[in-house]
């Protein structure tokens, strides 16, 4: 029986979530036979915690689908032990890359790529808490369908289940590594206020993370495609491209990966950064590995947390930061880029030396981009007021840091690309019964076996 990964991370309250994540998990075992462990994992404070654990503890007991719900100190004795069976250096810095004491979108789902690996998965399918799925004729519209009919086939056996194939034919031999959809909604990114209060002031916050040197044109171009994922329409029939993956229309909330690209990459794992978790879509797309994007998309909203008081600086120091990365990201996206083919092996498989050279390079970028990048979100939220200017205040005397926090964000990268490898072989041979219990009909998960990374 094939063994899949879908996750839930969360650091907030999203008891429905877990409900509602778990009958897709459901469905997914019925509708295609597969053995589903539904992977939470939980951030959130302790009153949080122990709603989620309830709303997990009454799913439906169903033959095929594993519940495991792992508080941070259980994640963290997992990685213990992952580590030290890998032997490399550094344990505790690498600890601290996969379990930070802080926000971080892109280590909360390394960590599910390794706890897939140990429990034998072929594939991570991610949800989000401030997500929900969209009806259709008085059903859930649940993205899994289109990631288990497509994901990990060769490609040119994924076709017959997608409504339009746009593959290179030269590509019809590579592995469907991709299968994702956007959202419905609000934005992704939590800026709609200073869009309905100053469309001027929004095109320029928003066209800070242009590459530099981008045109004007591209400029708005970039803005005009930001953070508005499927639009507003709302889900009627499938639609399902094979192709390179439309990655400005695949979000985080909606994704599934297969195992061949996330166990020899992972995501980079930089705090108090939204968007950090997105690097994937990149390499999966310049190395011309094949895509499915549909249109099943989620339902996002925004938890009024961030619009107020501690949340909302929280989250605009994580916008701020989000720019800044872009100063050593957009260099190693135009490495990716100018790469393609040449970033797999003869197998099709991603090959992570160059991407880490790449990051490394990258650290050096001179950062008088980044400082204007700074000066000129000061004038923006300035000119916005109220509590914008107050986090403009907040802001000014933390810019120095930032900056050194940007630049050793992708330094890290770099040193955990190198340590990948050895930490997913470690995180195979780990027991699944070594994991935290789980709830399940069928706890002992069958090993998947297959190259090592």
């Amino acid at each position: 029986m094939r063994d899949i990964c879908l996750t839930l991370p969360t650091n907030r309250e999203c008891a429905d979530t877990v409900t509602a994540v778990g009958a897709e998990a459901a469905h997914a075992v019925r509708r295609f036979g597969v053995r589903v462990h539904l992977l939470v994992l939980d951030s959130a404070d302790p009153a949080s915690r122990a709603r989620h654990a309830a709303a997990a503890a009454a799913l439906p007991a169903v033959d095929g689908l594993v519940v495991h719900h792992l508080d941070e100190s259980a994640q963290r004795a997992f990685l213990r032990e992952v580590i030290d069976r890998s032997g490399l250096p550094g344990p505790e810095r690498l600890l601290d890359l996969m379990l930070p004491d802080t926000v971080s979108y892109g280590a909360c789902t390394n960590r599910a790529f390794l706890l897939a690996a140990a429990l034998g998965c072929t594939s991570v399918h991610r949800r989000d808490s401030d997500s929900r799925y969209q009806w259709h004729q008085g059903a859930p519209v649940f993205p899994i369908e289109h990631e288990l009919a497509t994901l990990g086939l060769k490609a040119a056996d994924a076709a017959a289940a997608v409504t339009e194939n746009t593959l290179d034919p030269a590509h019809a031999d590579r592995p469907v590594a991709l299968a994702g959809a956007s959202f419905v909604g609000e934005l992704s990114v939590d800026l709609g206020e200073i869009l309905e209060r100053d469309p001027e002031v929004y095109h320029d916050v928003v066209a800070l993370w242009a590459p530099t040197g981008a045109s004007e044109q591209e400029k708005r171009e970039l803005v005009a495609e930001s953070f508005t994922g499927g639009g507003t329409e709302p889900f009627t029939a499938d639609r399902a491209v094979l192709g390179r993956p439309d990655i400005w229309h695949i979000d985080m909330c909606n994704i599934a990966l297969d195992h061949e690209v996330y166990e020899r990459v992972p995501l980079p794992p930089a705090t108090d950064t939204i968007g950090s978790d997105y690097f994937l879509h990149h390499l999966v797309h310049d190395a011309g590995l094949p895509g499915v994007t549909h249109n099943r998309h989620i339902v996002n909203y925004h938890t009024p947390e961030r619009r107020t008081g501690p949340g909302f600086t929280a989250y605009q120091l994580r916008y701020a930061k989000f720019l800044l990365s872009m100063l050593y990201l957009h260099p190693v996206y135009a490495d990716l880029e100018a790469a393609g083919d040449s970033l797999l092996d003869e197998h099709h498989h991603v090959r992570p030396e160059p991407i880490a050279d790449s990051a490394r390079r990258s650290a050096a970028t001179d950062r008088a981009e980044n400082h204007r990048r700074l000066a000129e979100l000061d004038r923006c939220y300035r000119r916005l007021g109220g509590k914008y200017a107050e986090f403009a205040d907040h802001l000014a005397p933390r810019r120095a840091r930032l900056l050194d926090r940007a630049q050793s964000d992708i330094e890290d990268f770099a040193l955990l690309i190198d340590a990948w490898g050895p930490l997913v072989r470690a995180s195979r041979t780990t027991p699944a019964d070594r994991l935290p219990p789980a709830r399940s009909a069928s706890i002992r998960a069958s090993r998947r076996t297959g190259n090592p990374t």
